[in-house]
């Protein structure tokens, strides 16, 4: 049997080859995590509020650090895990709005110092586990743990205008981040 470049059959699957190996080279280029190791002097720079920020229910503290482990190129899946403090007696839907603010603050701030560690989350489905600690001091204690490991770390306090007081601790985000890495701060909590 002999392929023949007049039968349009072969051309046409020869181009969509052509096409496909094409494509599939640029998507990889453009998808193609980075290594960037971002080293903040917490000295030097002041905490930055946009206006969304500040006008929202709820504000998350800026100045938790993002360590060099942040944007280290991994295989292995990336997760993030938000802390729901239980003892405020929050409703579900308030629950519901402090989780998403701790995924935000977390999701901008992976945005602009671990872009490499943002993409391979995106990538592996966006992975949220919900726990729960029963004390501010608790989560605190959290969110060092995590700091130190050089992962994300975003507290969430209320702004005080519908049920829990202003300025409470509500929720801690840790990540994203390589799943053994969280898995050390968060492993042991309770899923909400």
């Amino acid at each position: 049997m002999s392929i023949s470049l007049s039968d349009p059959t072969t051309r046409v699957a020869l181009v969509s080859f052509a096409v496909g190996t094409l494509g599939g080279y640029l998507l990889a280029r453009i998808l193609a995590p980075t290594t960037v190791v971002i080293v903040e002097d917490k000295s030097t720079k002041a905490p930055q509020k946009d206006a969304a920020t500040s006008d929202a229910d709820s504000d998350y503290d800026s100045d938790s650090s993002i360590g060099s482990l942040a944007d280290t190129p991994t295989s292995e899946e990336c997760k993030l895990v938000l802390v729901v403090r239980t003892d405020l007696g929050m409703t579900k839907g308030k629950i519901a709005a402090q989780c998403s603010h701790a995924t935000l603050a977390c999701y901008k701030a992976l945005l602009a110092h671990a872009p490499g560690t943002l993409r391979a989350w995106e990538r592996g489905g966006q992975a949220k586990i919900a726990t729960q600690v029963k004390s501010e001091e608790e989560l605190l204690v959290l969110q060092a743990t995590a700091a130190s490991l050089g992962l994300c770390a975003r507290v969430v306090r209320d702004a005080g205008r519908t049920q829990i007081a202003a300025g409470s601790v509500t929720v801690l985000g840790v990540g994203p981040g390589p799943r053994g890495v969280v898995d050390r701060v968060t492993g042991g909590l309770k899923l909400l």
